[in-house]
């Protein structure tokens, strides 16, 4: 037990744990199935929540957001996303453009992710419209295999000091095209859709066939005016917004719900992640909204049994949504959360 103690000592003091879980997760099992990027500030990133939300805006909309997971684990997963989408009369609907980048393990495993849609929109009603929508992606990941280390490399006294008899794979970057698709509804107080990432299901594997799982996501959300004497809600208008989402990816779920209070310029809100097996972590947000920046920061406070050693999560978001330089024809934006 001593000598135990001493190994997993050793290992966090030099911040190995993550590489040697990394290895095992490529190498040492016979399936491996990885999951998505994860972002906490859902609609501060929509064109990652799901395709269908391309064009919403109207007008010219940019996103960006930065991820830093578990950072008492220094470079455990730092991730980033940026995207671009507008609205085009002649097409009856947006396109969008995104790109998306996680490093794991301080440059051990490198995923980036560059995807473009098209989003048709239908107006259903007066104050209803529907968009359903496509996204064609292509994906890199690239392993560091001098950044790995297995468990045959520990020495119990001088920690890793023994070379690996892990073979090393013949090709360490590995690529393929994904496609996903969306649909996406709102009106003036309610809003929701659905996504389905990865519909090809493409292999992603080093050293095995490992189907890269399709990720299902349902959101769903309202906003109520406060001001219930105004007929037409204006921006300054204190509001309340409720969320609920729900993501499967495989053998992994996840419950969120979680509620926005809005009174310009600021925005708080709090979700709740619970991930059916065990509650995962709190959402703690805050942002501003002003003219056409808005700029946002949520900390996740993890309730896991990770929640004494992970330092939870931050994430940054900023978007900017400009002003349309043509005249447009008569369309009703989204109404929905910022973050």
């Amino acid at each position: 037990m001593k000598i135990l103690g001493k190994i997993l000592a050793f290992m966090r003091k030099n911040k190995l744990f993550l590489y040697i879980k990394i290895s095992f997760l490529l190498f040492c099992t016979g399936n491996v199935f990885s999951q998505d990027i994860h972002f906490s500030q859902y609609y501060a990133n929509p064109l990652y929540l799901n395709p269908a939300f391309a064009g919403t805006a109207i007008c010219p909309r940019v996103s960006m957001n930065y991820r830093n997971q578990w950072p008492s684990f220094s470079g455990t997963y730092v991730s980033y996303s940026a995207s671009y989408d507008k609205f085009f009369d002649k097409l009856s609907g947006g396109l969008g453009i995104i790109f998306n980048s996680d490093d794991a393990g301080e440059g051990a495993l490198k995923t980036t992710i560059v995807g473009a849609m098209y989003s048709y929109k239908l107006p259903v009603t007066r104050l209803f419209s529907l968009n359903m929508a496509l996204e064609a992606s292509y994906f890199q990941k690239k392993l560091d295999w001098s950044k790995l280390t297995f468990n045959d490399m520990l020495s119990p006294k001088y920690g890793f000091v023994y070379n690996s008899k892990e073979k090393q794979p013949a090709n360490l970057t590995k690529g393929a095209l994904d496609f996903s698709a969306g649909i996406f509804g709102y009106g003036e107080n309610i809003y929701g859709g659905a996504a389905v990432h990865h519909l090809t299901q493409p292999n992603e594997g080093f050293t095995i066939v490992s189907p890269l799982p399709m990720k299902l996501t349902f959101h769903l959300g309202g906003i109520i005016n406060l001001e219930a004497s105004k007929k037409r809600r204006r921006i300054e208008d204190p509001t309340l917004s409720p969320n609920i989402l729900f993501m499967s990816q495989k053998d992994y779920k996840e419950l969120n719900y979680g509620l926005y209070v809005n009174k310009y310029p600021l925005v708080g809100g709090i979700w709740f992640r619970q991930c059916f097996k065990n509650p995962d972590a709190f959402v703690i947000l805050i942002g501003i909204q002003k003219s056409i920046f808005k700029v946002g920061y949520s900390y996740d406070v993890t309730v896991s049994k990770l929640s004494n050693a992970s330092g939870g999560s931050h994430e940054i978001s900023f978007g900017t949504q400009f002003k349309c330089t043509q005249k447009k024809k008569r369309n009703r934006a989204i109404n929905c959360p910022s973050f």
